[in-house]
Order: structure tokens, then sequence, then C-alpha cells
């Protein structure tokens, strides 16, 4: 066990064989399923961990233990890489009262068709739980952060924020810090991570961070995935630019899909000109290759994208019409969009760009979409120096 506060230790195990985070989302770093113990006269375990790893977190457990029983077990989100071991847990310790919201108590049973709970504790937003005579736990509700049974728990005592998946990030913990201040790259994975975990439902995420800045600035906020924060007010900001879709860095973002590397040569002509523009920043993403989950993430990060896409079918090449729908469904917004499409005798991508963008919220197509037929001419050129200068003014 790792204490980091006054009675309260880490216990949770990392998961460095796992290949994809929701069967969607790569680990190159891989995951760490974070767990923690509250030691006073009672005793309290803060969640558990996927059933991957059920048998080195028991013997993690009971090393911090020590011989003792735990009297509660809280459950603050009950998707299977936290709670897969809880019948697990209760099997040896059957006699620990399972602390979580009347709907987190009603998943469980979902999860596991025919298992009873004896013991259990449904808990409401503002209610208290004293775990011996150092220690108490302030619950708050927070639904759809990111499903709608979630809860955090405050230690009034310690100041200690258990955050559930807010505040997350992707990576073990043996491969980046267990304090977040010691990791160089956790904004990099912490978004990724958000936009494409949390990201759809910032204008709850909103909710609860306007609750925390209520809460001391020393607060150390232990979430269910990656580092511990300590002095959490930097991390928290860029929640808030998260969850509002403000812009966090000034740029542009060029994502393409080509399928013989002409609309590729497209967009890697445009990011120069950008360049030679002085634009900020250009960032870029091959649809057809690079991890689509950086993608959104760059999407989210940047006020603007130029989107470059071939035709096919009729319609828009596979990987942009995926990248889209994604976007579609994260909640996509407050952005300026630009299009390039390509076709050699009926270019048909910018139409269903247009139409997939229009039904997102506050997202303005701007400049005259460029047309390539094919491969791109010298005389497209004066196209692209057109589309540059609308997505820099827009």
């Amino acid at each position: 066990m790792k204490e980091f506060a006054h009675g309260i230790g880490y216990i949770g195990v990392d998961d460095l064989d796992l290949d994809l985070f929701e069967s969607q989302y790569i680990l190159p770093e891989g995951i760490s399923y974070n767990s923690y113990i509250i030691l006073d006269t009672q005793v309290a375990v803060m969640d558990t961990v996927d059933a991957r790893k059920t048998a080195e977190w028991l013997e993690k457990l009971e090393e911090a233990l020590g011989g003792r029983k735990p009297d509660y077990l809280v459950m603050h989100h009950v998707e299977p890489d936290h709670s897969g071991s809880i019948c697990a847990f209760l099997e040896k310790y059957p006699d620990t009262t399972l602390v979580a919201t009347a709907m987190g108590l009603k998943f469980l049973g979902q999860f596991n068709p025919g298992k009873a709970f004896p013991h259990t504790l449904a808990v409401k937003d503002g209610e208290t739980l004293e775990v011996g005579e150092h220690h108490t736990l302030q619950f708050i509700t927070a639904p759809m952060v990111h499903w709608p049974e979630v809860m955090m728990s405050l230690e009034l005592h310690n100041e200690v924020l258990f955050s559930a998946d807010a505040f997350g990030k992707f990576g073990a913990l043996s491969k980046t810090a267990f304090w977040a201040e010691d990791d160089d790259d956790w904004a990099c994975e912490a978004r990724r991570y958000y936009f494409n975990i949390v990201g759809k439902y910032g204008p709850q995420v909103a909710k609860v961070l306007a609750a925390m800045l209520k809460l001391p600035p020393q607060l150390i906020v232990a979430p269910l995935h990656g580092p511990i924060l300590r002095g959490y007010m930097k991390e928290l900001l860029l929640y808030s630019k998260w969850s509002s879709y403000g812009v966090e860095t000034p740029g542009v973002f060029i994502a393409y899909a080509s399928i013989h590397g002409n609309t590729a040569a497209v967009a890697l002509e445009l990011a120069e000109i950008l360049k030679a523009k002085g634009c900020p920043k250009v960032a870029l993403s091959d649809l057809t290759r690079d991890d689509q989950a950086e993608a959104v993430e760059d999407a989210f990060r940047y006020g603007k994208m130029v989107l470059a896409a071939a035709s096919y079918d009729a319609g828009l090449f596979t990987p942009a019409y995926n990248f889209l729908h994604t976007l579609q469904m994260k909640a996509y917004q407050n952005r300026k969009v630009a299009l390039i499409e390509n076709g050699t005798w009926a270019p048909s991508a910018g139409r269903v760009m247009k139409e997939m963008l229009s039904a997102m919220k506050d997202v303005e197509v701007v400049g005259p979409m460029v047309t390539i037929k094919s491969r791109m001419a010298d005389a497209d050129r004066p196209a692209l120096e057109a589309l540059a200068d609308a997505i820099l003014n827009a």
C-alpha cells in the first residue's frame, strides 16, 4: 500500500497487456485500475478493479488490511473495469456493506444476474458516512460523468476527492507517474481520455466542476485511472475549458482521408500554406492510419479544422465518415470548419461532409469548398490559398 494522505492508501493495479480500452482506444502505455483504502477504527475500500486483475488486487488488499476486515466497499462507478472484482471481494469479505447510489446498485445487479448483495447502503447527494474516528466521506452525485449512476466522495478531514472517472487518463502508473505533477505528458493522454470517454457530457462535467471550485485548492484528487492530482487547479482549469467546448490551443487541425495519396498531398500542401501565412500551429491526422481517438482529441483541442476527403460510392470515404460520425456522437461544437473534396467524375464528399456538420451545434463551414479532380494541379493552388485565408480569418 502506498499511503498518500493520513490513513488513505493506494492499492490499485496496472494492466500492461490490454490492447484496447473499451475495445476501441489503443493503450501504448497500458492503463491503471485505481483502488484505494481508508484505514481508521473502521475500514473502507474505495472501488475494485477489472476482473483481469482480481487476483493481484486481492493480494494487495489483503496485505494492506493486515488481518483486518473491511467494513465498507464504496462503488463510485459500476463500469466493469471498476466493479469487476466486487463479487470476488464479497466472497472473501461477505459481511462488508456495499455503498453506492441506488442506480449503481441496480446496474450492479444487471451485470451480475442472479447474484445477491445482502449488505448494501444506497446513498444520496450530500449524505455522509463516518469511517471510524478520523475519516468522513461526503457523497457527491455526478450523473453522466460519464454514466448516470456515477458518484464521487470527498473525505472531509484529509481533503481527498475520490473523483471516479473524472480527471482520469490513459497510461499505467508504472509507465507514467504516481503524482500528476511528475507526469510530463498528463495533459496529452488526459485530453484523449476526456474527449473520447466523457466529452459528450460537457454540461454535466461543468456542473460538477462548479461544485469543485468551492473545494480547497490544496485538494488531493484520486481518480479511477491515472495519476493522483495534488494542488489540482491547473488540471481543473483544463477540464473547465474542455467541458465548455472552448478552444485550448490556437491553430488549425487538418484531418484527411485519402485513398491513393492524392487527397493527402492536398492536405500537406495546405498545411505548408497555412504555416507560411503565420498560422501558430498546424496539426495533421491521416484518418486512414492514425489513431482516431487522437484525431477526436485534436478536433476539440483546436478551434478550426479542415476536412479533406475523397469521394467514395457516391458518398464520403469511410474513414472520414466514421470520424465525423464519432465527432457527432461526442457533441463536437462551437468550431469553424473548412472543406476539401476529391473526386474523379462526380465529387460527392463535400456534400456529405456538409450534411453531417450541419447536424452539429454551432459548427460553421467557412470559405469556398475546394474541389480537386483526381490530383491537385497548379490551377488548384489559388483555391487552396483562398481557403487558407478563409480559415485563418474566420
